[in-house]
């Protein structure tokens, strides 16, 4: 298998050094920028290459958030991570708002970082893909996340609550897979909060009673970590 490519960007000479050093240590093939400009320069001037991107969000010229930005215009599916100083919640949500997928906070731990990592590049290589995974269907169910129809065989549609389709878009392209409940909670309400969990337990609730017709349908709740829509 060949090795994953990472475009890490920090401007942080001492520190880039010493993580490029331990990533390419555990069998990472890592491209350094210095600064934004350079990252940008990289990823306009070629296909997108990448499978996974780390940026710091304080560089000079070009900030973090303005360079996953641009990054997203290329390629939608590639994980983005922050690494950052900044801790602020509205620094985060900013950052998940234009596309990146999780922060990790200086100073990080090697490890922590690795295992991130390798947990955002194996979901990526598991998305479900190709004429076998069909967004639109889920089961013997019809599903239309624009119009927010969810319709089973020949009944009549029901129509769902614009978060219900949301979330059960978010779990069906994630078929299979466990996902974190932060994740989730992250991504459809923006933030991870204890009171928003429990919302989020109402919700999956109400989608087991709307999928239950189709036996082979599951979504199952993963003690302390999160959720897996699975189809027998």
């Amino acid at each position: 298998m060949s090795k994953a490519k990472l475009l890490y960007v920090e401007d942080d000479e001492s520190l880039s050094f010493v993580t490029r050093d331990n990533l390419e240590l555990s069998d990472f093939s890592v491209h350094h920028c210095p600064d934004g400009q350079t990252a940008l320069d990289c990823i306009e001037k070629k296909p997108f290459e990448f499978d996974l991107c780390l940026l710091d969000v304080m560089l000079p010229g070009v900030d973090g958030f303005e360079l996953a930005r641009r990054i997203r215009e290329k390629n939608r599916d590639v994980p983005i991570l922050f690494l950052t100083a900044k801790s602020l919640k509205e620094d985060r949500l900013h950052g998940l708002r234009i596309g990146a997928d999780d922060y990790i906070t200086k100073p990080f731990s090697i490890e922590e970082l690795i295992l991130k990592i390798e947990v955002f590049l194996r979901r990526n290589r598991v998305r479900p893909s190709g004429p076998e995974f069909d967004p639109g269907r889920i089961g013997h169910y019809t599903f239309d996340p624009d119009k927010l129809l969810l319709q089973y065989r020949d009944e009549a549609p029901k129509r769902l609550t614009r978060r219900e389709a949301e979330l059960l878009a978010f779990l069906n392209s994630r078929r299979d897979q466990v996902v974190e409940r932060g994740d989730i909670l992250e991504k459809i309400w923006g933030e991870n909060d204890y009171f928003l969990g429990r919302s989020l337990d109402v919700f999956i609730s109400r989608l087991r009673k709307y999928l239950k017709q189709d036996e082979n349908i599951s979504i199952e709740n993963i003690h302390g970590v999160g959720f897996s829509l699975t189809l027998k």
